[in-house]
């Protein structure tokens, strides 16, 4: 009978491999804004709307106070921002732009940029009146964000998060007020420079009812000083002004 030390070797037990975590909706979001999270309480703070709470008292608190102080760091960062990225703005020009890239709309565009909408916690009567979707929900919310970040990393997570989205955002808000304000610009130059006001007219028009083009000309005396196209008379009327001025600066008016 054979001994003990020729039994048939029996070779251990594989430990199973455990299959790699899913990442959750707030991993990808983390991954999404470029900061984890190491205390991940102020996060979901960030993301508790008033009503939530309202509706589940033992949450605690909701993402109002966060809001406060991410309002705080928003404004210093795009102010220091605009002080170093636009050394030739005055202070009323710089006072313009930081109040069109903090206003309510902005940061709702960039919330819904980053997916914010998708994580907030509503209550019930919130999220039935579509509250992911309203902007003074997801400015708030982008707000206590920056809050957070700002919490659980200091200033610079913040200000990574923040200057990544406001450099787009300023360049679209500067070239549409270039635009808007063609008018009033070659207004001033022509009455500077040629001693006359501008005056516009609509030459032609085309496509159908809903949906026409209009093409305007903005004339110095009797000058076509430029031309320009827009849905709208007036649209056209400032594409005009914008091609005059393009003229003014090649100087070939």
């Amino acid at each position: 009978m054979a001994g003990p030390f020729f039994r048939r070797w029996i070779p251990p037990r594989k430990k199973p491999i455990e299959p790699a975590p899913v990442a959750g909706p707030l991993d990808r979001f983390q991954q999404r804004i470029g900061h984890t999270f190491r205390n991940r309480e102020v996060l979901l703070r960030a993301l508790t709307h008033p009503s939530y709470v309202h509706e589940h008292p033992e949450e605690g608190w909701d993402n109002q106070r966060l809001e406060f102080l991410g309002d705080a760091v928003l404004g210093l960062v795009v102010g220091e921002w605009i002080f170093h990225q636009y050394p030739e703005f005055r202070e009323g020009e710089m006072t313009r732009l930081r109040a069109v890239l903090v206003c309510e709309e902005t940061l709702a565009q960039m919330a819904v940029q980053v997916g914010l909408g998708e994580l907030l916690r509503l209550g019930r009567g919130e999220e039935e009146r579509g509250g992911r979707e309203r902007a003074a929900n997801l400015a708030d919310a982008f707000e206590a964000l920056i809050g957070a970040l700002y919490l659980d990393g200091g200033l610079e997570p913040a200000q990574r998060f923040i200057r990544r989205l406001i450099a787009p955002m300023a360049d679209a808000i500067l070239a549409n007020e270039a635009d808007k304000d063609a008018k009033s610009r070659f207004q001033e130059w022509a009455q500077a420079e040629k001693g006359v006001t501008p005056r516009y007219r609509i030459v032609s028009e085309y496509g159908p009812d809903h949906a026409k083009t209009f093409v305007a000309e903005v004339l110095l005396g009797d000058q076509v000083a430029g031309r320009g196209e827009g849905r709208s008379k007036q649209a056209a009327e400032r594409a005009a002004a914008a091609d005059a001025l393009r003229k003014v600066q090649e100087s070939s008016l």
